[in-house]
């Protein structure tokens, strides 16, 4: 069953794991158990394929899989969330690590302090900005970035540049170099992760009055093709191991990975160099640098809270600060592996110390046999992996919805082939100019009186338009028009607007024309009445601000609708 979040206040709302600990059983421990041994056959080979993205060794990829697990224990709030290394996240770090590590573990550290500061600042609404298009656009350029850049593998290509644009020059330049059998066998996994994932989506639930076969069939199907990341590496390797046996070695294999835990310690903040030491300035130094130097860490911090499904600030920074001291590079949570552990039937965040305890099983005893991998099979599982997030029904959606969004989905997409920092960022900016727009030109409508309705607050960017064209109509009109306002969108109003108004009223008045407000809002009426405007008019309705200026019947389009003449009231 369900753990509800700690509603209370104090210190179990502080400490969520005070919420779920005291009322812990027996049930709840079989089925996190479950959980996370399930989680755990997919985070390592995940893990491990994870690293090669991030252009780390791969037991970094380990490093970075179990301190998210042993932090989200104590302090998550959702019993299905998992944290650790995804595909988009170290699709960010690649850029910047250069195979570094030492780089990567310093961008954990200080996306940590990042996430820790956002969530004691409460800057969480900055997550509003972000609109859905931009985060379709970018995940969707993330799937097919990740998925080009696992195509060396599959085919046993070596020395194949990072960039995306080169990638593609250089791969079809070398297609004929092509190891056939990787090539196979990476075909082949895919296929065979595929077919898995398709039949998990097609299995029924499993009927509780059932036979005892089928029910123990169903738990066989069920687990084989939910743990098919670990199924078909294991198939891989065993592949590659007989090949070894016999002599011959057609795959492309991972190769020694060091066997042992981490040690624990604060994160390096300077490294040796041929020439000297790199200072801790240089290393998060913003800006372009030349491949093999220090680049943009600190945007990539401030982009990795972001790309994540929906964690608190401070759980995440924790986790990444913590993770650091391990040899962790920046995580965050997991969509796939939080879709397994929900459906693996977890109870409590308790099922991620059993996550985290099999990766550091693996780290201890199993480095060994991964020696036997090879790439191929591990590339197939990134890209069963990210290629689900390529969403291609969403130009079709917005064309029919609303084509104006289709701007910042196509900008984002775009611009993130070539970095992916500014594909974000130009899309957002994006985002934001068609908001502002609809915001700075509010809809005017004309009658016997000139009708101004903004559709939201009235800020400052909108006042000069709305004056110039207030005046450009209703006073170039024959007779020159009075103005009504409709202000019941309006729930605030800045200091700018307030003397554009006061100017517009002195522009209207010189004219012997009036403006009257309707529907102001109690905040938005007592900046106004502080003001002390001269000639300021309000009414509660447009039907009496219509009276009030001698406009009896206005036309339907000015959404005054016919009214008896009386005379309204005012200042």
């Amino acid at each position: 069953m369900p753990v509800p979040v700690p509603r209370c206040p104090g210190v179990r709302t502080k400490l969520p794991v005070l919420g779920w600990l005291p009322r812990y059983s027996g049930a709840w421990l079989q089925l996190d158990l479950v959980a996370g041994l399930t989680v755990g056959l997919t985070v390592v080979p995940q893990a491990l394929a994870y690293a090669e993205v991030a252009g780390l060794p791969l037991q970094y990829g380990l490093y970075s899989s179990f301190m998210g697990c042993f932090v989200y224990c104590f302090l998550g709030t959702a019993k299905d969330v998992t944290l650790g290394p995804t595909a988009i996240m170290s699709l960010l770090v690649s850029s910047y690590a250069f195979h570094e590590p030492v780089y990567a573990v310093l961008l954990a550290f200080l996306s940590g302090c990042i996430q820790l500061a956002m969530g004691l600042l409460h800057l969480g609404f900055l997550l509003d900005f972000i609109s859905s298009p931009v985060i379709k656009g970018f995940t969707s350029a993330a799937s097919v970035t990740i998925s080009f850049g696992q195509v060396k593998n599959i085919l046993g290509l070596q020395g194949i540049p990072r960039q995306f644009f080169l990638q593609l020059c250089e791969m079809l330049r070398r297609i004929g170099e092509t190891r056939a059998g990787d090539a196979v066998l990476g075909l082949a996994c895919l296929a065979a992760l595929a077919g898995l994932r398709a039949m998990k989506s097609r299995l029924p639930r499993a009927a509780p009055v059932a036979p005892l076969a089928a029910r123990i069939s169903h738990l066989i199907v069920w687990t084989s093709a939910t743990a098919r990341n670990a199924l078909v590496v294991l198939f891989a390797g065993l592949v590659a191991y007989s090949f070894q046996a016999m002599g011959s070695q057609p795959l492309t294999l991972t190769g020694s990975i060091p066997q042992g835990l981490p040690t624990f310690r604060l994160p390096r903040f300077s490294m040796a160099a041929p020439n000297g030491t790199v200072p801790f300035q240089t290393m998060v130094e913003v800006g372009a640098r030349l491949v093999g130097q220090a680049g943009r860490p600190v945007g990539r911090s401030l982009l990795a809270p972001f790309c994540c499904i929906p964690l608190s600030f401070p759980t995440a920074g924790f986790a990444n600060i913590l993770g650091s001291f391990v040899s962790s590079y920046p995580i965050t949570g997991s969509f796939g592996r939080t879709a397994v552990n929900a459906q693996s039937g977890v109870c409590t965040p308790a099922g991620g110390l059993v996550t985290g305890a099999l990766v550091l099983l693996s780290l201890a005893y199993l480095t060994s046999l991964f020696y036997y991998i090879p790439k191929a099979a591990l590339a197939a599982v990134i890209v069963s992996a990210v290629l689900p997030m390529f969403d291609a029904g969403i130009f079709r959606t917005l064309w029919r919805v609303k084509r104006l969004d289709l701007v910042p989905l196509c900008v984002t997409f775009l611009l993130c082939f070539w970095e992916v920092q500014y594909g974000i960022v130009a899309g957002m900016l994006v985002s934001g100019i068609l908001l502002l727009y609809s915001i700075a030109r509010p809809p005017v409508s004309e009658g016997d009186a000139l009708l101004v309705q903004p559709g939201s607050s009235l800020h400052f960017p909108a006042i000069e338009h709305l004056r110039d064209t207030i005046c450009s109509r209703a006073l170039a009109a024959s007779p020159p028009r009075s103005v009504i306002l409709d202000c019941c969108h309006i729930s605030s109003i800045d200091y700018t607007v307030v003397v554009g108004l006061a100017e517009l009223l002195r522009e209207l008045r010189k004219h012997g024309r009036s403006l009257a407000f309707c529907g102001l809002q109690d905040p938005v009426l007592q900046v106004l009445l502080a003001a002390e405007l001269e000639g300021f008019q309000h009414f509660p309705s447009r039907e009496e601000a219509g009276e009030g200026l001698g406009c009896p019947r206005c036309s339907p389009q000015a959404g005054v609708p016919q009214a008896a003449a009386k005379q309204g009231s005012g200042r």
